[in-house]
């Protein structure tokens, strides 16, 4: 089974792409002649390219709530108000998931398709552009062009850190529209824009659709792991072994020399509590208990929350622990290290041998989290609680000694392989969106001369403002 870009599954190796979306700026030429722009960041510019702030270049429009207590002035579908949420910093064409009625609309500044739209609030700098005509709240500011709108939003990605530079605030960070529109940029004439815009359009569709390969195969490793997981912690190792009705729904069929027992059998709850100078161990809902603490920051802050450091309970290797609140989304864990964790946990200490990495990846199935969720107690899922009460009833199947180790040990080499194709992916992506920070970059400041450039005989052009990067 390979992977998206010639990883094999079967023998790791990771081969990065090849050739596409891997154009450095530095293979393309420059400008003939260039001037000092006048500010340090941009430095040299194209000489006949204009420099000032963006409003010499395109009008800035602040967006508008309506009142919400006006429940007339939203609807399900209408006029389209965008929100930060909202903003994908793609370049793919934003869609609004809040929208108005007439009498809504009214109460805002419609800012029209081409246009970029910059959080200004909160989020600084992150990216929208629209190719229809919307509103936005008060978060948002339009830079409405006068030129090409994908020309500009490709030139507000390379000033990114210039807003960031110029909000003000610490709690809470905002950039003013006086701010934003001092930002210095350069634009080119109405064609060269053009040129640049359909460059970049195509350019960075080929890489982004390369990140999102990558993206995809990093999803295809998780499911596939715990697909093999899933397996191998229920049905075992060997295919061809005798199987019995377990005569629990979630298990279903189990080898037949597997015990069936209930949790109590097999733990019992402890709630010792912490010695103070133990560390608080990191917990995950999606790794389960690591054996790294908690900086000291991070402690301080969750100790805070309770105010009392002598009421974390304390864990030693082998212990099981969980979430409460977090059971039905597979949040167990096996203990590695003598520390801490919070009064939120219940503590299972194992009566009898080491057992608790393999309950581990067993509660972390699929069937046994939907096990989880019946037996926990509230309202809705974010307050579901699972108590020992109800765990301790609930049952599980375990191999003998043997086998259980050596299904740990086939659980572990799987994810040692798939956490090393993992890294070199996320390393691709981080390598893919550098050089597609740069090329954008390096065309909008001028650094690249692109005025020569065409497609690909071979690969159709992207639409631009509406290609998907697939």
């Amino acid at each position: 089974m390979k992977n998206l870009s010639g990883a094999n599954f079967n023998n790791g190796a990771a081969v990065g792409p090849q050739g596409e979306g891997r154009d450095s700026p530095s293979t393309f030429p420059s400008y003939p002649a260039y001037k000092d722009s006048g500010v340090e960041w941009l430095g040299a510019v194209p000489e006949s390219w204009k420099v000032s702030g963006i409003k010499s270049f395109a009008d800035l429009i602040t967006g508008i709530t309506p009142p919400s207590d006006d429940l007339d002035n939203y609807a399900e579908e209408g006029w389209p108000w965008v929100r930060p949420e909202d903003l994908n910093d793609s370049g793919k064409p934003v869609r609004a998931s809040k929208f108005l009625t007439d009498q809504g609309w009214r109460f805002c500044r419609k800012v029209q398709g081409g246009s970029t739209l910059i959080c200004c609030i909160g989020t600084i700098g992150k990216l929208g552009f629209v190719d229809s005509d919307v509103c936005t709240n008060q978060q948002i500011t339009a830079v409405v062009p006068r030129g090409n709108g994908r020309f500009f939003f490709y030139a507000m990605q390379a000033l990114k850190p210039a807003f960031d530079v110029g909000a003000t605030g610490n709690v809470l960070r905002i950039l003013n529209s006086e701010r934003l529109g001092n930002v210095t940029m350069v634009v080119p004439d109405h064609s060269e824009a053009e040129s640049i815009a359909r460059f970049l359009d195509h350019e960075i569709a080929r890489i982004d659709a390369l990140i999102e390969e990558q993206q995809r195969l990093i999803e295809l490793l998780k499911e596939k792991r715990q697909a093999v997981i899933s397996h191998v912690v229920t049905k075992g190792l060997d295919p061809t072994v005798p199987m019995k009705d377990s005569g629990v729904e979630w298990l279903g069929e189990v080898p037949a020399h597997w015990d069936v027992l209930r949790i109590g059998a097999v733990y019992s709850e402890t709630a010792d509590k912490g010695l103070t100078e133990l560390p608080v161990l990191r917990v995950s809902i999606h790794y389960g208990v690591s054996d790294k603490e908690l900086s000291e920051e991070e402690a301080d802050r969750k100790i805070t929350r309770i105010d009392d450091r002598e009421k974390y309970k304390r864990v030693r290797p082998g212990d099981l622990v969980y979430n409460m609140m977090r059971a039905w989304q597979g949040g167990f864990g096996a203990v590695l290290v003598d520390g801490l964790v919070s009064p939120a946990y219940v503590v299972a200490r194992p009566k009898n041998g080491d057992i608790s990495r393999y309950v581990e990846q067993l509660l972390r199935t699929s069937c046994a989290i939907e096990e989880m969720r019946k037996n926990s107690y509230g309202i809705t899922d974010f307050r579901l609680r699972l108590y020992w009460d109800q765990f301790k009833n609930i049952f599980i199947s375990i191999p003998p000694e043997v086998e259980r180790q050596q299904i740990m040990e086939r659980i572990d080499s799987l994810i040692n392989e798939s956490e090393a194709l993992k890294s070199e992916a996320d390393r691709l992506i981080v390598i893919l969106q550098e050089r597609r920070s740069a090329l954008i970059s390096a065309a909008v400041t001028g650094k690249i001369d692109v005025r020569g450039w065409q497609p690909p005989a071979s690969i159709q052009a992207p639409e631009p403002a509406v290609a998907e990067a697939v």
